[in-house]
């Protein structure tokens, strides 16, 4: 007898229809075949299928079974095929009507005593039950809350294997899963730094304000116990909240990956700091079977690239592209997959491997030939990519001595906010466009005019530092945030002003 059931793989970061169709064949030898192009994971089904419904109490008849995931041309990983396996076992040796099964989607991790676990990418199966029509969708109890994140699909969490065959006959209903008019948010880490613990450094706190109310790319340049880490640490507490479509869009990520640190939706903006040893596969992604990189965990977040000079500059470069266009696309023989990669990029070096070049009170011992090389490691187009290069010295003495505490993050961010928010009034209607730095030439056209001092201004700033094209837009989107924070409709020429002095001032090599 033969019994379909629906089922759901993950393809980068979307859902994609599987039919589990299972064969039940009495009159052969025992054996169980998994057929549709699975990994090991899937391979393995049959030792946890088979132990889990006769530790539930129902039969298994050791007869032949060959089991199908279709599409067979399409890959399928990990253990949330066991539960619609079990199903179709059950449904093909009579021990459940077919009719039973319609109209759903089920997913799970079976234990070999029968109960379910949880599995990766539940978001992305949710949607995909929705997009196809189905009512409802069956997923182990851990997983129903960041199921009922999709809408209109009803979301069953299931505990057991033996309690869904209940379910079904009708002898124990499992109620549906409830859904909060207020949608769960997972908090954010306990462990963040304010910035009122910060001493001194407050044109580099003033910068920082200015990123996150643009989202624009920031590098920290200064000797070593200047601050900069600490203070790249302590940028999470000004970000702005996220709106519910950014939340969703990193919570499936997240889910993707099986990083998702609760059930619920990420209410705070992702912080990634990979370490200088990553691959270029870790920060943008790949894989023989792509996966998400670094770049994509810190979508509508920041990535902080500590100690820059020290990564491969074959990792670095291919930051270039996606910092551009905001998502990244990856390539293999098998098709390709485009991650979503919209991050503020924020990086801190030194000034030269000692670390002590230009600094007024140590001397640098580092040779010319060497601080050249060391610079270079850096090329100008990443460099050109940055919107605000800052110079982070020393603090002064007095100022480390002080027992009085600096402006906190949340007064910080409460200013940032209102800034984000004229953003979004801004750009009402734009979907791509979430923040000043999202804007193109065309959106640049439009909302940053200056006024005819302002342009005066401009024109010697592009003679006098050789601006490329590109600095010319960021130093206009730069003075559009400054105009923001400020609370101004028009661009002005302290706005310009302000925008203009967080460009390089020199190229050293």
């Amino acid at each position: 007898m033969l019994a379909t059931v629906a089922s759901c793989a993950v393809v980068g970061l979307s859902g994609v229809l599987v039919q589990v169709e299972v064969d039940f064949n009495p009159n052969s030898l025992p054996a169980f075949t998994v057929v549709g192009l699975p990994d090991k994971a899937v391979q393995e089904s049959r030792e946890r299928v088979q132990s889990a419904i006769r530790n539930t109490g129902l039969m298994y008849p050791m007869k032949r079974y060959t089991v199908n995931l279709a599409p067979a041309d399409l890959r399928k990983e990990g253990p949330a095929y066991d539960l619609p396996i079990a199903l179709g076992v059950l449904a093909a040796t009579n021990q459940l009507p077919l009719d039973l099964l319609d109209h759903a989607v089920f997913i799970g991790e079976l234990s070999l005593d029968g109960s379910l676990r949880p599995v990766n990418g539940v978001i992305s199966m949710a949607e995909m039950a929705r997009e196809e029509g189905f009512e409802m969708i069956y997923v182990p109890v851990e997983n129903a809350a960041e199921a009922a994140l999709v809408p209109d699909v009803e979301v069953i969490p299931v505990s057991s294997l033996g309690r869904l065959v209940e379910h079904l006959f009708g002898i124990q209903i499992i109620s549906p899963y409830h859904r909060d008019e207020n949608v769960p948010i997972l908090p954010p880490p306990a462990n963040l730094l304010d910035f009122a613990d910060i001493k001194g450094q407050e044109h580099v706190k003033r910068a920082l304000e200015v990123a996150a109310a643009g989202a624009h790319n920031v590098l920290l340049t200064g000797p070593p116990g200047a601050g900069k880490t600490l203070m790249a640490r302590a940028l999470p507490g000004i970000l702005p909240h996220m709106t519910i479509e950014e939340a969703l869009e990193a919570t499936r990520i997240y889910s993707v990956v099986g990083m998702l640190p609760g059930s619920g939706l990420m209410g705070y903006r992702p912080y990634r700091a990979p370490h200088h040893t990553t691959s270029h596969a870790g920060l943008v992604g790949g894989g023989q079977w792509p996966r998400p990189g670094e770049i994509s965990l810190a979508h509508r977040g920041v990535l902080f690239l500590d100690e820059l000079p020290e990564f491969s500059q074959k990792v670095l470069e291919v930051l270039r592209q996606p910092i551009e266009d905001k998502q990244v696309t990856i390539s293999r023989a098998q098709g390709a997959l485009t991650f979503p990669a919209n991050f503020m990029l924020v990086a801190a070096m030194n000034p030269c491997p000692c670390g002590y070049y230009g600094d007024p009170e140590r001397e640098c011992t580092c040779s010319r030939g060497l601080i050249d090389r060391y610079q270079k490691r850096i090329s100008g187009p990443l460099l050109d990519r940055f919107d605000i290069h800052v110079e982070v010295p020393r603090v002064d003495p007095d100022k480390l001595a002080d027992d009085r505490r600096g402006e906190p993050s949340e007064v910080i961010q409460a200013r940032v906010e209102v800034a984000r928010q004229r953003q979004r009034q801004r750009f009402d209607g734009c979907e791509h466009l979430q923040s000043n730095a999202d804007m193109g030439p065309s959106e640049i056209r439009e909302f940053c005019r200056p006024d005819a001092a302002g342009h005066k201004l401009l024109k010697a700033a592009l003679q006098q530092m050789k601006l490329s094209a590109r600095g010319y837009h960021r130093i206009l989107k730069l003075a559009r945030t400054i105009a923001d924070l400020a609370g101004s409709d028009a661009i002005e020429v302290p706005h310009l002003a302000e925008a203009i002095q967080y460009r390089p001032k020199r190229h050293v090599w």
